[in-house]
């Protein structure tokens, strides 16, 4: 048994959950885990966020409660050590949308229809006092990632270059940062709930980054998904739903849709390059096309004009031998 393990069994035991079963569930991209936890008919989730490595449970408790609080399903919080690094969720069960969507393709647009009622119900609500802005600079430097860990680096000339020409399209089009962003919102981390009514039909898990930002973004985190395709007709339905309910206009909607989907696919690909050659997790790289697909759309809009070709000549193409090299080069792979 590993230290956190027994650490883990030691905080359930404070809690109405003393000797439950425990079983592994799938994890993220951090350094967090999970486990189910059963005891006769009830389940619950265990995160481990270990604060020795970065991870810290604070956030997640603000924002689901805020969320739960504007009747969104955020699980409830059963028991918490903030110290250690421990929480106990609420199970809302494994029907995410990505789950869902291939055994009854029929529901993929409900589901899409309701998770942008989600945004909607949300945009609607003043965001919570305190929460960072996922302001312009912020962002132009993660957009930036994508030169340092998936092109392999450049001269800070062309870096700066390179982030200077996101920002100035982030300031023109996608300038204003008013509501809650959870920004990993797509089909892993939403679960269907059909026994809920309204918007609370989405289970919402992942949100512990959360900031202020743009209205576009989670809907840009929703439609381009970097792990499933969804249908153009469906995103494009889905940002007329949202355009109309949100009374925005469309024009003005459609241009931060795409340089903030620029900003978010190129810090992607940063991530991703970064999860392989520093963290060992060479899977990552297998969703780099589809993200490189997103990111040429992006930069094909008009919004994008003067960005584009820098970032078109700055970024090597992701052929398979590109792809290839990069895998080779993964560093051994992390174990907590």
């Amino acid at each position: 048994m590993t230290d956190r393990m027994a650490l883990a069994l030691d905080f359930l035991a404070g809690t109405d959950w003393a000797g439950a079963e425990t079983a592994p569930l799938a994890g993220d991209a951090s350094n967090r885990r999970y486990m189910r936890v059963r005891q006769g008919e009830g389940a619950a989730v265990l995160m481990d966020a270990p604060t020795a490595r970065g991870e810290d449970v604070r956030p997640f408790v603000a924002i689901a409660d805020y969320l739960s609080s504007q009747g969104l399903s955020a699980p409830r919080i059963l028991a918490k050590d903030v110290d250690r690094g421990f929480l106990l969720l609420e199970d809302l069960g494994d029907d995410l949308f990505a789950r869902i969507i291939p055994k009854h393709p029929g529901l993929e647009d409900e589901l899409y229809a309701t998770a942008i009622d989600v945004l909607v119900e949300l945009h609607r609500a003043e965001p919570p006092a305190g929460l960072a802005s996922y302001g312009t600079e912020l962002m132009a430097e993660m957009a930036a990632l994508a030169l340092d860990w998936y092109a392999g680096g450049a001269e800070p000339g062309l870096r700066a270059e390179f982030a200077a020409a996101i920002a100035r399209a982030l300031d023109a089009h996608a300038a204003c940062h008013d509501v809650l962003i959870q920004r990993d919102y797509h089909a892993e981390n939403l679960l269907w709930l059909p026994g809920r009514s309204g918007a609370a039909r989405v289970g919402l898990l992942d949100f512990q980054d959360a900031l202020l930002g743009h209205r576009a973004y989670d809907l840009v985190s929703l439609l381009q998904d970097a792990r499933r395709d969804v249908p153009h007709s469906i995103a494009v339905q889905m940002i007329a739903r949202y355009v109309d309910a949100a009374g925005q206009d469309g024009a003005e909607f459609d241009a931060a849709y795409h340089v903030l989907g620029a900003q978010r696919n190129l810090r992607i690909l940063g991530v991703f390059g970064r999860l392989c050659l520093r963290d060992g997790k060479a899977h990552y790289i297998t969703l780099i096309p589809r993200v490189w697909a997103h990111l040429m759309r992006d930069l094909d809009h008009p919004a994008m004009a003067e960005a584009a070709p820098l970032i078109r000549g700055a970024l090597p193409l992701p052929t398979p031998a590109f792809l290839e090299d990069l895998k080779a080069r993964c560093a051994p792979l992390q174990t907590p």
